[in-house]
């Protein structure tokens, strides 16, 4: 469909079936039943979408940027390769969507449930995911430097070869998780729940450890250099076959 540019809501969900490539820029879409929509390669940059259902709708390659979608049902969707920088994502559904690839970048993600999701190679660089939950996603080479996760629920999530540099990670869950070649130089694992994690080849150089778990984890090649705040046996460590120096 060549861009076209809608502004009444019911003319939107009336031609939900095929709005690929279409004009929703700025849109006024609050509340608007959007299950199952063709969206794809869509602008809907600073479109408001609060409170929207989405279900199963396709925004792959949308232009999301700066709109707001709080509240908004998203579970299922599918927003690969989508623009979502700087957008509001406050305590939306995205159970189980699909957002590889996506640009997520300072988005705000606050209490938004994203469990289950596809996140490989997203970029959440300076998001705001606190509070969030993202128990069993796969957020493998995903960018999350800077990213504030404290208090987020990560548990059996999958990070490996994530980059969490300076990430916020006070209070976070991440028993289980896969954490295996990830970057956390310089995060803050103030209270972090690390048990069970694999940890292998982890890089936690500069990370702040205070009160942080790791019973159980695989620290098998994981670098604890300038770490702070710890207050586990070295030798311990060493034992399990991490990097002191």
């Amino acid at each position: 469909m060549d861009k076209e540019r809608f502004s009444d809501k019911k003319a939107v969900e009336k031609q939900k079936g095929d709005l690929s490539g279409a004009d929703l820029s700025h849109a006024d879409l609050r509340d608007t039943d959007l299950s199952g929509a063709d969206l794809r390669g869509a602008n809907l940059s600073h479109a408001d979408l609060r409170v929207a259902n989405l279900h199963g709708a396709n925004l792959s390659g949308a232009n999301l940027s700066g709109v707001d979608l709080t509240g908004t049902k998203l579970h299922s969707t599918d927003l690969g390769e989508a623009d979502l920088s700087h957008a509001k994502l406050r305590v939306a559904n995205l159970f189980g969507a699909n957002l590889s690839g996506a640009d997520l970048g300072e988005a705000d993600l606050t209490g938004a449930s994203l469990s289950r999701a596809d996140l490989h190679y997203v970029d959440l660089s300076g998001a705001d995911l606190f509070h969030a939950y993202l128990t069993g996603a796969d957020l493998r080479d995903a960018n999350l430097r800077g990213a504030n996760l404290s208090h987020a629920d990560l548990i059996g999530a999958n990070l490996s070869h994530a980059n969490l540099a300076m990430a916020d990670l006070r209070v976070a869950k991440l028993w289980g998780a896969n954490l295996s070649g990830a970057d956390l130089s310089g995060a803050d694992l103030f209270r972090a729940d690390l048990s069970r994690a694999d940890l292998f080849h982890a890089d936690l150089s500069g990370a702040d450890l205070h009160g942080a778990n790791l019973s159980d984890a695989k620290l098998f090649e994981a670098r604890f250099h300038d770490v702070s705040g710890f207050r586990w046996d070295w030798g311990d460590l060493e034992s399990r076959g991490a990097i002191i120096d």
